[in-house]
């Protein structure tokens, strides 16, 4: 009588259980106009297409109530967006396209001899470096940006160009090693305290993860305390060739040698304008027992007088590693106005 009233009992309860729904989550990224939905396969296509009819009135409405403008041309934005650039700048991007040098990477806007495709300078001073290759160029859209990166506070934009400087070094993965040390180039203890970041450091982390990614074989590991700033230099913007060489010169130095030896190192930065940082810190690497540096940045600046005459010095060279020194004042003027009073590559101090 009692296994029977219990089984009744049993009977009842399970009756009215209801089988409930399959549970969902929803994860919402800062990321604008993405949703990552933690749901089964056979439900993304439904939650995507609520998600395309939700978003479009919630964009209009959070653009009403919190209008916000491009950061480049100063255009309303058509959402909200942690990297506040309007869709239209990110296309202006001034991309390298044409000829370089296969050395340092800048433009070759002279005929090169037919034995040679280095640029003039490349073959009179050949930098420490194997290569160096950068993304774009450091005009229009591309300067206005990294100003805003790096003096702005307009630190979201870390991952869009993140993913431009990946670009950059991915040129490098036919011909470079297996394995990499990447550095990025270090700003001076007292120019991170008031900056609060090193940009190099930032764009190095971002375009990192693109390129565990897009190239999982090539192994790329981060040594961001790899290179020291040893003194506070002077601003490189409006110095001449010869005086950037003379700014930096001795101004790096690797913390741990033994972290180098025999290791292929990427040096890491934003900008590239004439070479002197990048051929002081390759200098200071190569010295510490690194098998080769390579070079890659975000932009690149490029001569405006392609045609400029070089005078060449062997008084002025490195004392660590003899090389011809070019001055020019032609040079100079092409150089400084791409500066715009504004750190460049080598603007660390």
């Amino acid at each position: 009588m009692d296994s029977r009233a219990n089984s009744g009992y049993t009977f009842r309860k399970a009756a009215r259980v209801r089988r409930r729904p399959p549970q969902v989550r929803c994860v919402f990224s800062l990321d604008s106009g993405s949703l990552n939905l933690d749901v089964p396969p056979s439900e993304i296509s439904r939650w995507r297409a609520v998600a395309r009819v939700l978003r479009s009135p919630l964009d209009a409405l959070s653009c009403a109530l919190l209008p916000d403008l491009c950061s480049l041309c100063g255009s309303p934005l058509p959402q909200l967006s942690s990297a506040p650039i309007c869709e239209l700048c990110w296309t202006e991007f001034p991309v390298l396209l044409e000829p370089s040098c296969a050395r340092c990477g800048d433009a070759l806007t002279t005929p090169s001899s037919s034995t040679s495709d280095l640029c003039r300078v490349c073959r009179l001073a050949p930098p420490p470096f194997v290569r160096a290759v950068a993304y774009g160029i450091y005009e229009k859209r591309m300067r206005g940006a990294l100003h805003a990166f790096k003096y702005d506070g307009l630190h979201p934009i870390a991952r869009p160009l993140g993913k431009m400087l990946a670009q950059a070094i991915a040129k490098l993965a036919v011909d470079a090693p297996t394995e990499f040390l990447v550095v990025p180039v270090p700003l001076h203890r007292s120019k991170l305290s008031k900056r609060g970041f090193n940009q190099a450091r930032l764009l190095s982390l971002q375009a990192l993860k693109f390129l565990h990614k897009s190239h999982p074989d090539w192994k790329l590991t981060l040594a961001s305390t790899t290179l020291m700033r040893l003194r506070d230099t002077e601003s490189q913007a409006g110095l001449s060739p010869r005086e950037r060489r003379i700014n930096v010169r001795g101004a790096f130095s690797v913390s741990a040698p033994g972290s180098v030896t025999a290791k292929h190192v990427l040096l890491v930065d934003d900008i590239l304008t004439t070479g002197a940082t990048a051929r002081a810190a390759s200098r200071a690497l190569l010295k510490a027992g690194a098998a080769s540096v390579w070079v890659a940045t975000l932009a690149r600046a490029r001569r405006s007088n392609p045609f400029a005459h070089e005078l060449l010095s062997d008084s002025d060279a490195d004392n660590s590693q003899s090389e011809p020194i070019i001055e020019s004042t032609t040079l100079h003027r092409s150089y400084a106005s791409s500066s715009h009073h504004q750190p460049s590559f080598f603007a660390r101090g």
